[in-house]
């Protein structure tokens, strides 16, 4: 009997022995972490609520994608990220990915986000982000910053999650912006043309317009372009009027949305009366024109000035606009800069379809083409620029999506064109209406121009 009772004991101990061995861990395998990863901490606390928003880096289908090919939705954002080249043309200049693991000061992503352009030198990479919206706080730049230079795993805790508990801000715009130097002050000739602080509601974008007199007794040739605009500026864009005769007032205000954010037609249509003269979605570039070139502007001239404001956020910013016009002497000026305005208005659209409208654009003098932009109304999806004839025959050299906004490419090698060679504009519409659209200046109606500077070689 007591060999049986024995015999038990010794099997309880045992089985108790390999329980505790079963519930105690070895030592030397360390337990699995249920932490949140650094790379999601930034996607649930900076890019899902700040980035990733409808219009601007939500998905493929955003009107600005075209602009940046980023999309920031949970799913993409790190494959489009790590590794990847940037479609800035100064970050590819400066052979910036959009992250590149373990250097912060080779990453754009750290660039954009970091709203004091001292930084990086003072290179420009464009509008900072979140466009309309706060720069980050010091310790969400910060621990971004610190993910980037521990490799920018996709998993893992590899910055201290603390960090963006810190709320203060990275960047305080000055309340007092300051002022564009006029081109005097660099010992350069020209004007400085200006539109005033204006308000931007909480929670709306303000597009606005304001005619403004060159008050020139002569024709004047302009070989730099310069601007400067407040923080949140999506864009700034120079117009010249085509019809002479029907022209706004000087100096008035005229929105493009009313204050429930429907359109003002009245300024839409004037609008339609619009020649492209410079600037663009950087609203702070400097572009001069080819060495020996400039735009000239006859006597009494006014160009149309259209900035272009987000608010995100709940509060009252403030928009305000400086534009530099450098001028020469007639004597400097080789080659006179050209407007391309080339326009189709053969245009029919039939209801329910998309339609793909084509045509040729010919030169009959050698020529140089400088910039290239595009114009058509709310159905236009795609517009193309493809040269036309000669051995890049096909070649496309534009490319937009944005029909509010469109590209502008100011090429910094020309495009040297001969005699019988041209451009191709490819325009691509989705008329979504029953009823069928042709061309017209009203809303309801559409077009399709090229516009853009050359020069005659």
């Amino acid at each position: 009997m007591k060999k049986i009772v024995l015999g038990m004991l010794v099997l309880i101990v045992s089985l108790v022995a390999c329980t505790k061995q079963a519930l105690e861990p070895d030592q030397t395998t360390k337990p699995t972490s249920t932490a949140t990863s650094s790379f999601d901490l930034i996607q649930d606390r900076i890019f899902t609520p700040s980035c990733a928003t409808a219009g601007c880096h939500l998905s493929a289908t955003d009107p600005s994608y075209a602009q940046h090919g980023l999309v920031l939705a949970k799913s993409s954002s790190y494959a489009q990220l790590v590794g990847v080249s940037a479609k800035n043309p100064n970050a590819q200049a400066n052979k910036i990915l959009r992250v590149t693991k373990y250097q912060s000061a080779q990453s754009l992503l750290y660039h954009k986000l970091n709203w004091d352009a001292a930084h990086h030198s003072s290179v420009d990479y464009g509008v900072p982000m979140p466009l309309g919206g706060k720069p980050l706080s010091v310790g969400q730049l910060k621990f971004i910053q610190n993910w980037i230079e521990a490799g920018a795993p996709e998993k893992g805790e590899v910055a201290d999650a603390k960090l963006l508990d810190d709320t203060t801000p990275s960047y305080v715009p000055s309340s007092d912006f300051s002022p564009l130097a006029e081109p005097s002050a660099e010992g350069k000739e020209g004007l400085q043309l200006k539109i005033d602080k204006f308000s931007v509601a909480p929670n709306f974008e303000r597009e606005l317009f304001v005619r403004k007199p060159l008050n020139n007794t002569a024709p004047i040739y302009i070989s730099r372009i310069k601007l400067k605009s407040r923080p949140n500026s999506h864009h700034m864009v120079l117009y010249d009027f085509e019809n002479k005769q029907s022209l706004p007032n000087l100096n008035e205000i005229r929105d493009l949305r009313n204050s429930d954010n429907s359109i003002n037609v009245f300024t839409f249509l004037q609008m339609q009366n619009h020649i492209f003269l410079g600037g663009g979605t950087d609203p702070n570039s400097d572009y001069t024109f080819p060495e020996g070139t400039a735009l000239m502007l006859p006597a009494n001239s006014s160009i149309d000035l259209n900035p272009h404001y987000f608010n995100k956020t709940n509060e009252v910013i403030f928009g305000e606009n400086y534009v530099n016009l450098y001028t020469v002497k007639a004597d400097q000026v080789k080659k006179v800069v050209k407007m391309i305005d080339f326009n189709q208005t053969n245009l029919t659209l039939p209801p329910n379809q998309k339609t793909i409208v084509t045509k040729d654009f010919i030169f009959d003098k050698p020529v140089a083409i400088v910039s290239l932009t595009s114009h058509t109304h709310q159905w236009g999806k795609l517009f193309q620029i493809k040269i036309k004839g000669g051995s890049r025959n096909g070649e496309v050299i534009y490319e937009s999506t944005d029909w509010a906004h469109p590209a502008v490419i100011n090429f910094t090698k020309v495009i040297e064109l001969k005699a019988g060679e041209g451009l191709t504009s490819v325009v691509t519409y989705d008329n979504n209406t029953n009823r069928t659209i042709r061309f017209g200046l009203t809303s309801e109606d559409e077009m399709n121009i090229i516009f853009g500077y050359y020069y005659e070689l």
